[in-house]
């Protein structure tokens, strides 16, 4: 008979292999919903990985590394933002642009703590409910920004179907010439929808080098910026979904760690694969059932003031 002894250990890991994606995506949620499509967030990331991992190296605490990293992905996110909302320059183009740079940098600035260790990161310990047997380690045993993502969700939710702001930027996102005839300034709530999707692209990054890895290594997040992307489209840019999207991703990944200690005879290469493989598949069966009708209708549309 087959031990379970492993299970407990792997849906903590996969908690914490998609905790990273969670940020990103619903950074990016918010990003998309206010009509801004950001390819930039793989670069966005990666930046957040290496000043995080920088910040805990050079002795400051996690917390302060964590805004160090989510500031370092608002600041790419703030490059992107002049470049295509002020002096409208293809979206496109400029998040590749900004991939292949954030991608650079980091590869310079942390060529000197490639081999060095964060160490481990501190859990959350809650008396009583910590020791519980399965329940304990499963739901509460993790450590504090796997809560913080979870109440994020919650927190996004709320945000875009019970306040004025969340209902501003839907507008804004769904038609921006009517958003700006009855006067929201569609530019500055952009500016703002584009900053916090790259402060979230910023803590998803920190979170993989800090937490998840510890240590940091170039090109660490492995195209991670585009599952978060693909993921929105998962979601149908929803918060809730990108939760449950983020951990089937997360699963995914993990898995294809356990399958040879099963004994199954396949190939490390294609294991490597299939996350990829489920991003296409997924997006390919969205596709085909037409779900990306829930896309904000002026996603990707420039927006310029005419006097």
């Amino acid at each position: 008979m087959m031990d379970l002894g492993f299970l407990i250990p792997a849906l903590q890991s996969i908690i914490i292999a998609s905790t990273p994606l969670v940020f990103t995506a619903l950074g990016e949620v918010v990003t998309e919903r206010a009509g801004v499509l950001n390819l930039g967030v793989e670069g966005m990331m990666i930046m957040g990985a290496v000043v995080g991992f920088a910040c805990v190296i050079a002795g400051f605490s996690p917390f302060t590394a964590f805004v160090f990293a989510a500031l370092a992905g608002l600041g790419m996110a703030l490059l992107f933002g002049i470049m295509t909302l002020l002096l409208y320059a293809n979206a496109v183009a400029t998040g590749l642009a900004l991939t292949l740079f954030g991608l650079g940098l980091s590869a310079l600035v942390g060529s000197q703590f490639v081999g060095l260790s964060a160490g481990a990161f501190p859990k959350v310990s809650i008396p009583v409910l910590s020791d519980l047997p399965v329940v304990g380690p499963l739901l509460f045993g993790h450590d504090a920004l796997v809560y913080v993502s979870l109440a994020l969700v919650v927190a996004l939710i709320w945000f875009f179907k019970h306040t004025r702001a969340g209902l501003i930027v839907r507008a804004v996102g769904d038609d921006h010439d009517a958003a700006h005839a009855i006067g929201y300034n569609v530019i500055a709530i952009r500016m703002g929808a584009v900053l916090f999707g790259g402060a979230m692209a910023g803590l998803g990054g920190a979170y993989l080098s800090v937490v998840q890895t510890p240590l940091f290594i170039e090109n660490m997040t492995a195209g991670r910026g585009w599952i978060a992307l693909a993921l929105v489209v998962f979601a149908s840019w929803r918060p809730g979904r990108v939760l449950l999207g983020a951990y089937l991703f997360g699963g995914i990944s993990i898995i294809q760690l356990h399958v040879q200690g099963f004994g199954i005879a396949i190939p490390s290469q294609i294991l490597s694969m299939l996350p990829y493989l489920a991003t296409i598949v997924v997006l390919t069966v969205i596709s085909a059932r037409a779900a990306q009708q829930g896309a904000p209708r002026s996603l990707g549309k420039t927006f310029k003031v005419t006097r």
